[in-house]
């Protein structure tokens, strides 16, 4: 991949309590906050949590919405346009984040097979819902 190619920088979840959610994606996925001292500490708008070297999840509170003039409908948008995120992992990874999240007690779909993503035909994926009701898919390829 070049420095100038088409990369999926972020992705921003409307969620009711960013601190929980941090704490949701930590030890339930396995991914790493990032600026969750500053957030508690009223320096930063929201964190986020990191999904790998290039891409981070904003857990922006529901409350930030009408404050956000630069997007139009911003306050509308606080809901659930969107259908789901899928994450795409390795078959090891995908087992681990399974296994976590049930012993989170976080309920997850039965495994489907073959579904077609930006890679060709997923081998496995699930699916599973964050305390907000944000969907999320998990897929390995190979």
């Amino acid at each position: 991949m070049t420095e100038n190619s088409t990369r999926l920088d972020h992705v921003v979840l409307w969620v009711r309590d960013p601190v929980a959610s941090a704490t949701f994606y930590e030890t339930a996925v396995g991914l790493t906050p990032l600026r969750l001292t500053d957030f508690v500490a009223g320096q930063v708008s929201f964190p986020s949590v990191r999904v790998n070297e290039e891409t981070i999840l904003d857990l922006a509170p529901l409350t930030m919405a009408e404050s956000m003039t630069m997007l139009p409908g911003a306050p509308e948008s606080a809901g659930h346009p969107v259908n789901h995120v899928c994450l795409s992992l390795s078959s090891e990874a995908f087992d681990a984040l399974r296994a976590r999240l049930h012993a989170h007690e976080v309920p997850v779909s039965e495994i489907s097979h073959d579904s077609y993503g930006a890679r060709g035909l997923a081998r496995r994926s699930f699916y599973f819902r964050d305390p907000d009701g944000n969907v999320f898919e998990v897929r390995h390829y190979a």
